[in-house]
């Protein structure tokens, strides 16, 4: 049972298009607990959707990249729930296959190109110290141009933020979300 209990239909009509906005365009499901939670305060949350709808659908990073960084940094928090929904929405259709998409929990440094290890090992140090070492710089600036960098850094600050929500929240795994392989 969430902390905060998510709001649930039928909405106040500028909640339930707050809540639209957050979803993609036709998606058949509810929106997230965690967008309906977040509207608990919803001037929060239009702040927030600025910069996780702008990091999803206008970045510069290419978008498996993308994937990589929120699925590694999702699960060095320790959040099952933001990284199944990114699984189960997102990870297939960029590319990745679902030996990478596992790989993301268990850490198995197989399926990784030299350019998305050096993601993987980045979002790993980020995690562990708030910082990039000068090697780990150089790996991604060997890929990378400073906006991408900028990007980077933002994104995985991003879902690690979002992956202390959800666990603050303890919410639930959306039901047709995906779940952390056995390792």
């Amino acid at each position: 049972m969430p902390r905060i209990e998510p709001l649930t239909p039928p909405y106040e009509p500028e909640i339930g298009e707050a809540l639209r906005k957050w979803m993609p365009p036709g998606v058949a499901h509810d929106p997230l607990q965690l967008f309906r939670v977040l509207h608990r305060n919803p001037e929060l949350a239009s702040r927030m959707r600025v910069l996780g709808a702008g990091l999803l659908a206008h970045g510069k990073l290419p978008a498996e990249d993308r994937e990589i960084v929120i699925a590694r940094a999702c699960v060095r928090s320790g959040c099952e729930y933001e990284w199944g929904v990114h699984a189960a929405t997102f990870a297939e259709a960029v590319g990745l296959t679902k030996k990478q998409i596992d790989a993301t929990v268990t850490g198995d440094p197989t399926p990784w190109s030299p350019k998305q290890g050096a993601l993987i090992r980045a979002v790993d140090e980020l995690h562990d110290s708030a910082n990039l070492s000068q090697n780990a710089w150089n790996e991604l600036a060997a890929h990378y141009d400073q906006a991408q960098m900028l990007e980077f850094v933002v994104l995985a600050g991003w879902y690690r933020t979002i992956g202390q929500l959800a666990n603050s929240l303890q919410l639930d795994n959306e039901p047709w979300a995906a779940t952390f392989p056995s390792t």
